[in-house]
């Protein structure tokens, strides 16, 4: 039996797909074993802007209760609302309003339904 250059091209794609499936196995136990956390805030001032955007990066889950930074200073609150959603935009994470006191803010991993698309 000879061994030629086409045997030889064979073995290594299968051997270059059995590496890559391995690699993806990994990578999808890894996935599974990461938890997404939901931290729960009271935005006061423009200072809780960092950390927010700091647990976005560690891909939490935040919902941020806006109602002491509103009845403090509107203007500053319309500031801080902005600025999170050109980072969160930015990111490609998401950011919605939850009912009149809280907004949601997710990383790229997370997105929110809004009703106006179709889950699939």
């Amino acid at each position: 039996m000879t061994f030629d250059q086409h045997d030889y091209l064979i073995i290594t794609l299968n051997f270059t797909v059995l590496k890559q499936e391995r690699r993806q196995r990994k990578m999808n136990v890894k996935m599974e074993k990461t938890p997404i956390y939901l931290k729960a805030i009271t935005l006061r001032d423009i200072s809780d802007i960092s950390s927010i955007k700091d647990d976005t990066k560690k891909d939490m889950i935040i919902i941020l209760r806006v109602t002491p930074l509103a009845q403090k200073d509107v203007e500053e609150l319309r500031k801080v609302i902005e600025e999170l959603y050109s980072y969160v935009q930015s990111s490609g994470g998401d950011i919605a309003r939850l009912g009149e006191e809280r907004v949601v803010v997710t990383p790229p991993s997370v997105k929110i339904w809004r009703g106006a698309y179709d889950l699939k």
